[in-house]
C-alpha cells in the first residue's frame, strides 16, 4: 500500500528512524511494528468551556476535563485556575475498536489535598460523527442526579477516520512530538477504575515465593541518639526493610533514649539474603524527616531457635539500637495440584488433627492451626484486554503469607485447580483471594477480590464467591469457586485472642480523603448519639415523664444499691449478652445492615487513584503539608474511636459468635472470682503484678488484653466488607448458554 509504513514498540522509543525503499516509491520500511491500536482514529480538540459551575467560595472554579471510552480513562486535561470560561486548546489522538462506545466527558474542580468536586458530565455519540470530516460539538454539562439543571457547556472539535485509511509516509508523521507520544501512552494505560490494585509482575512473583524461615525482631530501645531538633531532642522512629517487606515503628516524641518495646515478624524468602536494613529517623511535621543513622542485622550466621540480644552502633550518625532477634523454622506455606492436598491423604489428615487436638493445647502456642485453600475456577470475569478476553491469575493471602496460581491465558472462565496450605497464627485472620489480569509489559490489572474471615468458613464446602471491588463494598464482574478447610486448636485460638495482632507490612501511607473524613465523622456521631439517647432516657426517669417507668426505675435503684456487690457488674453484662442471644434465636433480632456506612463506602469516588497533579507549585504544597498531616491524623483518630465503639457493640451483638462465647467465659470467670475472692486481694495481686513485671522480664512488651481482644472484633465497616454477596443465577455462563439454546 502506498504511503504506509509499519512501526514496532512505538510507545517506548524516544525517537524513530525510517529508511526509504528504493524499489517502492512512497513506501517506507523499518524494523518497528506499529501496535494494533484499534480500527478507528479519533482526533479530539478540547477547545474551551463556557458558563461552568462555581465550586469554590470565591465564586469560581479550577476546572479540568477527563475523557473516558468504555469505562477507561483515556485523557486528562490541564487545570485552568479560577475561571468559569476556561480555554484549554488541547489535542488528543485516540484509537478505538468500535464507535458504538460513546465518548464520556467529565469536568471536575481541582481541590488540593481533597477529593475534587464534580462539575458535570456529557456524552458524545460517535455514531453521529461523519467519517473523514471534522465537526464542532457543543456538549451541555449536567448532573445525572439533577438532569434538568444545566452546568455549562464544553466545546470540542472531533474528527473520525478508519484506521486503514491512515496514511503514514514516515514514523514522525504519527508522533510529531514527545507530547503526542505521551498522549498515546495515556490512551492505552488502564484507568484507575480498572487498575485499583496493580502490582508489577516481578514484585508479585517475589511475594508469592515460599518462606524458608521467620525472623522475629523485638525493638527494645535506642540509646544516646543524635539530637535533630532545636530543643536538643528528637522524635525518633525506626524503619525495617527485608526485600519487599517493610515495617515502621511508632514515633516517640522528645527523647534521645526511646523505649519502643515493639515486636515484628519478617519472612525469609528463597531468593533473599540474610541482611535486614534498619534506619532511624526524626519526625518533622511540615518538612522532610531528618536522618539519624542506619545499621544492619546479618542473620545468615545466627543460630536458629535461639534469641540473640544485639546492641548495634548507628552508622552515619550517633547512638545505639538494642534488639532481640530470633530465627525460627518456616511456617507451613505450600502449593500443590488439587488432587494432592495434605488433607486428601487420610494418614496425613489424622496427623494434622492430632497436632491440633485439645491434648496438645499448651505446646507451641503460636501454631494455632492450618488452612487449606482450593482455588478451583472462576466464571464470567471482566474482560481487561482489547481482545475481549483476560489472562487471569489469583493471589491468595493470609496475613503476610502470599502465594499465586498460574496464569490461564485468553479466558474469562479459567480453571486453576490449585491447593494452597497456610499455617494459622491467629484464628481471626482473613483469607484474601484477589484475581488479576496479567499484562507482560504493564502492571497487572485488578479484576476482583474476596475477603473471608477464617471463622466464617464452612469446612469442605465448595462455594461460589461473588468478586468485589478494591474497597470490598460492592460487586464487580465474576464469581470464583473456592473450597476451604480450617483446622485449629480452640484453646490456642482463645489465648491468641489476647495478644497483639500480627502487623501487615506497610505499603501505602494514609492520604487525606474528604469522603473518608466525612464517613468517619458520621460513624463517630452515630456512636455518640447512642450515649446521648441513653442519657436522655435516664434523665426522663428522674423527670417522671412516664410514672410507671420512673417508679420501676426507682425501686430497682433502691434494690441494687442496697444489695450491690462487685460481681453484679459482669453479671449484668452476661444478662445483656443472653438477652441479645434470645432475640437472635427467636427471630426478633432487629439488627439491620449499616446502610449509612455501606452507602458511603459505595459512593467513594475513583479519584483516589488519579494521577499526580503537576500544575501546583512546590512551594504551595510545602505550605499545606502540615495542615494535611493534621487532617490525616484527625481522620485516623476518628476512625480508631469509632471502630472501638463499634467493636464493643458487635461483641454484644453476637457478630462473631466465637469471640462472644470467649467474652462469656471470661465474664463468668470474673463473676465467680469477684464473688468468692474479696476485692482487696484482687487489687493487691494486680498491683504486685504491675510493680514486678519489668523486674521479672525486663524486655517484656506491654499489652492490654481487652484492647487486643477488641481488635479481633470487626467494626461496622469490616462487617460490610466481609458480607458475602449472593451469586445471581441468571449471570452464570452455563445459564446463559441454556438461554441461548432456547
Amino acid at each position: 500500500m502506498l504511503g504506509f509504513c509499519r512501526l514496532k514498540n512505538i510507545g517506548s522509543l524516544p525517537f524513530l528512524s525510517a529508511q526509504k525503499n528504493n524499489n517502492n516509491v512512497g513506501t517506507c520500511t523499518t524494523d518497528y511494528l506499529f501496535p494494533n491500536l484499534g480500527m478507528y482514529q479519533l482526533d479530539v480538540t478540547l477547545n474551551n468551556g463556557t458558563n461552568l459551575a462555581a465550586r469554590d467560595r470565591g465564586g469560581t472554579s479550577d476546572p479540568y476535563v477527563k475523557f473516558k471510552i468504555g469505562g477507561k480513562e483515556v485523557f486528562r486535561s490541564k487545570t485552568i485556575h479560577k475561571n468559569l470560561n476556561p480555554v484549554w486548546d488541547e489535542k488528543v489522538c485516540l484509537f478505538i475498536d468500535s464507535i458504538k462506545e460513546p465518548l464520556y466527558v467529565k469536568v471536575f474542580d481541582y481541590d488540593f489535598g481533597l477529593h475534587d468536586d464534580f462539575m458535570g458530565s456529557a456524552f458524545l455519540d460517535l455514531t453521529t460523527v461523519d467519517l473523514n470530516s471534522s465537526k464542532d460539538v457543543a456538549l451541555d454539562l449536567r448532573d445525572p442526579q439533577h438532569s434538568d439543571h444545566k452546568l455549562g457547556t464544553i466545546h470540542l472539535t472531533v474528527a473520525l477516520s478508519p484506521k486503514d485509511n491512515i496514511c503514514i509516509d514516515s514514523p514522525l508523521s504519527i508522533l510529531k512530538s514527545a507530547e503526542q507520544n505521551t498522549i498515546i501512552k495515556k490512551n492505552w494505560k488502564r484507568s484507575s477504575k480498572f487498575q485499583t490494585q496493580s502490582l508489577k509482575l516481578p514484585d508479585l512473583h517475589r511475594r508469592s515465593q515460599l518462606s524458608r524461615g521467620i525472623v522475629s525482631i523485638t525493638l527494645i530501645e535506642g540509646q544516646e541518639l543524635k539530637a535533630m531538633d532545636a530543643n536538643g531532642l528528637s522524635d525518633p522512629y525506626v524503619k525495617f526493610r527485608l526485600g519487599h517487606q517493610k515495617y515502621k515503628s511508632k514515633t516517640l516524641p522528645k527523647t534521645l533514649n526511646p523505649q519502643w518495646r515493639e515486636q515484628i515478624d519478617m519472612h525469609i524468602l528463597e531468593d533473599q539474603g540474610g541482611v535486614i536494613e534498619i534506619t532511624v529517623w526524626d519526625k518533622d511535621a511540615g518538612k522532610r524527616d531528618d536522618f539519624i543513622g542506619r545499621c544492619h542485622v546479618d542473620f545468615s550466621t545466627m543460630s536458629k531457635e535461639k534469641t540473640h540480644k544485639l546492641k548495634l552502633k548507628l552508622e552515619e550518625g550517633e547512638g545505639w539500637l538494642v534488639l532481640l532477634v530470633t530465627l525460627t523454622a518456616s511456617s507451613v506455606v505450600t502449593v500443590s495440584d488439587r488432587t494432592v492436598g495434605c488433607l486428601e491423604d487420610q494418614n496425613e489428615r489424622e496427623a494434622i488433627f492430632r497436632r491440633y487436638s485439645l491434648m496438645r493445647s499448651f505446646t507451641n502456642l503460636e501454631d494455632v492451626g492450618l488452612i487449606q485453600v482450593k482455588v478451583i475456577r472462576a466464571e464470567g470475569l471482566m474482560a481487561a484486554d482489547v481482545t475481549g478476553k483476560s489472562d487471569p491469575f489469583c493471589v491468595v493471602e493470609v496475613n503476610n503469607d502470599r502465594l499465586m496460581t498460574h496464569t490461564v491465558y485468553k479466558n474469562l472462565n479459567p480453571k486453576w485447580n490449585k491447593i494452597f496450605t497456610f499455617n494459622i497464627k491467629d484464628i481471626h485472620s482473613v483469607l484474601e483471594v484477589t484475581v488479576y489480569d496479567e499484562d507482560r509489559d504493564r502492571s497487572a490489572d485488578f479484576l476482583g477480590k474476596v475477603a473471608v474471615p477464617l471463622l466464617y468458613i464452612q469446612n469442605g464446602e465448595q462455594k461460589a464467591y461473588v468478586l468485589k471491588n478494591k474497597q470490598l463494598t460492592g460487586p464487580t464482574k465474576g464469581v470464583i469457586y473456592l473450597e476451604v478447610d480450617v483446622i485449629f486448636n480452640a484453646v490456642k485460638a482463645c489465648l491468641g485472642s489476647l495478644v497483639p495482632k500480627e502487623q501487615k507490612y506497610i505499603e501505602d501511607e494514609s492520604r487525606l480523603s474528604k469522603q473518608l473524613l466525612l464517613r468517619n465523622f458520621i460513624r463517630m456521631k452515630r456512636c455518640a448519639m447512642v450515649l446521648v439517647n441513653a442519657a436522655y432516657y435516664i434523665n426522663s426517669c428522674f423527670d417522671w415523664d412516664s410514672p410507671q417507668r420512673s417508679l420501676a426505675a426507682f425501686l430497682i435503684f433502691l434494690l441494687v444499691v442496697w444489695n450491690f456487690e462487685l460481681y453484679m457488674i459482669p453479671l449484668a453484662l452476661l444478662l445483656l449478652l443472653a438477652w441479645n442471644y434470645f432475640l437472635i434465636i427467636s427471630g426478633k433480632d432487629n439488627r439491620t445492615h449499616d446502610t449509612v456506612v455501606e452507602d458511603m463506602l459505595e459512593d467513594e469516588e475513583e479519584e483516589d487513584d488519579k494521577d499526580d497533579k503537576d500544575c501546583e507549585k512546590k512551594g504551595f504544597m510545602n505550605k499545606l503539608y502540615a495542615i494535611q498531616e493534621v487532617c490525616v491524623s484527625v481522620q485516623n483518630v476518628l476512625d480508631e474511636v469509632a471502630s472501638i465503639s463499634e467493636r464493643i457493640k458487635n461483641t454484644f451483638n453476637w457478630t462473631v459468635p466465637f469471640l462472644t462465647w470467649l467474652a462469656i467465659i471470661a465474664l463468668c470467670l470474673l463473676t465467680v472470682g469477684l464473688y468468692f475472692i474479696p476485692l482487696r486481694y484482687i487489687v493487691l495481686l494486680w498491683g504486685i503484678n504491675k510493680f514486678t513485671k519489668k523486674i521479672r522480664s525486663p524486655y517484656m512488651i506491654d499489652n492490654n488484653e481487652i484492647i487486643d481482644f477488641l481488635s479481633r472484633v470487626p467494626s461496622d465497616v469490616q462487617v460490610v466488607q466481609f458480607h458475602e454477596l449472593k451469586p445471581d443465577a441468571k449471570d452464570s455462563p452455563s445459564k446463559r448458554k441454556k438461554n441461548n439454546l432456547g
